[in-house]
């Protein structure tokens, strides 16, 4: 038997509201036509299809009456934004129920206990066709006779408005390039959904979708009100693949604001690469998966430079770059002041932390931390590592005296935040959603 593939609408209500949909049809005229809305014939099984809209209490969206032995399709108004409901009103049973889109994928739904009412897992999105299977068990003189019946329902289209559409990051995902195992996706949302709108942000996180091969536990995080970010519990495993994608489109966020079409987003995973820095040791050792490839002597920042400590995420490498210290607010002509062009940068922070080559501190390296925040060492080694790194790569800094990597705002931190912690930004978990930390100013450090 082939297996049933499920697809979910997202809206902004869940099964519950399903329980407070009226359920009589309204009385028709004598002589109507059969089909929707006809009056049926005697011993004819109708069932009445509808959804609740987002008015709250009980539902005042109109129903349809169906006539079986005679089904038209139903289009549910545009005040129909709940889960899809389909009631049997006459004796007899559903035993059993199917839903499929256009393109052939089943709708998750259920038939209830005593097997009269079929409700949707939650809302369909709008502008869509959908086909119900019906297997009907009805009763007869010889006892009960079994039928299958097909009705076609379909949804409102979305009026003319703004979409809430989704870009996401790492850029260039095509499926082409390759990226660390530390690299988090990112989702930046083109309105914000305030953390004062749970519900909004709970259809919003159901619907992004990501899967990877092979498969890992993992979560999104709402760093702020229109931007999110996805991590396993752990790293990626090495050699994935990534896939993300947008199932918003048509699907109702609030009121009035509604999804729209995104850009998919597809990546891949190299080898586990780490660089692990240990400032008391004066040591870099670099690891792929878990051997050990080289141990570089390095300086990291003096006192009142110090290095970040925890887990940061490769953004970028600059072969060559301009660093200057009013950059970062040492001002000109001070004993601290420096502009430099510096080779093989690879850069862990937005305010210009690097992995750099450093000639002018070859007496230090090893033994004394001279910088102003970056981590030096000399030109080959830097080379060696610029070539070796690649954007998503982990590099850990342990045993120091700086101040803690922060999670968001100044590059990818994600991972100095606990699988506990992570989760409690999660609008399908509870707790609060932590407010995006600021950045430090974008500029490079030496």
């Amino acid at each position: 038997m082939p297996s049933r593939r499920y697809v979910q609408g997202w809206g902004a209500f869940s099964l519950a509201v399903g329980a407070v949909l009226v359920t009589t049809a309204a009385a028709q005229p004598p002589g109507a036509a059969p089909g929707a809305g006809a009056a049926p014939a005697p011993g004819a099984a109708v069932v009445t299809v509808g959804a609740c809209g987002d008015g709250g209490g009980l539902c005042r969206v109109p129903r349809t009456a169906v006539h079986l032995d005679a089904p038209a399709a139903v289009t549910l108004p545009a005040a129909a934004t709940g889960p899809v409901d389909l009631a049997l009103r006459t004796p007899g049973r559903l035993s059993d129920v199917t839903v499929a889109d256009g393109r052939g994928r089943w709708i998750a739904g259920r038939v209830d206990a005593g097997g009269t009412r079929w409700t949707s897992a939650a809302a369909l999105p709008a502008g869509g066709a959908y086909t119900a299977r019906l297997v009907l068990e009805e009763p007869g003189p010889g006892g009960p006779r079994r039928r299958v019946v097909r009705l076609a329902v379909r949804t409102a289209k979305a009026p003319a408005g703004e979409r809430l559409t989704v870009a996401f990051g790492p850029g260039e995902g095509d499926g082409s390039r390759t990226y660390g195992v530390g690299q988090p996706v990112t989702a930046e949302l083109s309105h914000p959904v305030p953390a004062a709108d749970p519900a909004a942000r709970r259809v919003v996180e159901r619907a992004l979708r990501v899967r990877s091969e092979p498969r890992v536990e993992g979560a999104w995080h709402w760093v702020d009100a229109d931007t999110l970010h996805y991590r396993p519990r752990a790293y990626w495993p090495p050699r994935a693949t990534v896939e993300v994608r947008s199932e918003l489109d048509g699907a109702r966020v609030t009121g009035r604001l509604l999804g729209g079409r995104s850009r998919p987003l597809a990546f891949s995973t190299g080898a586990r690469v780490e660089a692990v820095t240990d400032v008391a040791a004066h040591e870099m050792r670099v690891y792929r998966d878990g051997r050990l490839l080289r141990v570089v002597p390095v300086t990291t920042g003096k006192p009142g430079f110090r290095t970040r400590v925890g887990t940061k995420v490769v953004l970028g490498k600059e072969a060559v770059v301009r660093m200057r210290g009013d950059s970062i607010g040492i001002a000109r002509g001070s004993r601290e002041f420096y502009d430099l062009k510096v080779r093989w940068a690879t850069r862990v922070t937005w305010s210009g932390e690097y992995l750099h080559a450093a000639p002018w501190s070859l007496d230090a390296q090893g033994s004394e931390d001279v910088s102003h925040g970056c981590t030096g060492m000399s030109t080959e080694a830097a080379r060696w590592l610029f070539r070796t790194l690649r954007e998503g790569d982990l590099v850990r800094v342990v045993n120091g005296y700086g101040e803690p990597m922060a999670p968001f705002g100044n590059g990818y931190g994600d991972w100095n935040l606990g699988w506990s912690a992570w989760l409690r930004g999660s609008a399908v978990g509870t707790g609060a959603v932590p407010a995006r930390e600021a950045a430090g100013p974008l500029s490079p450090r030496i």
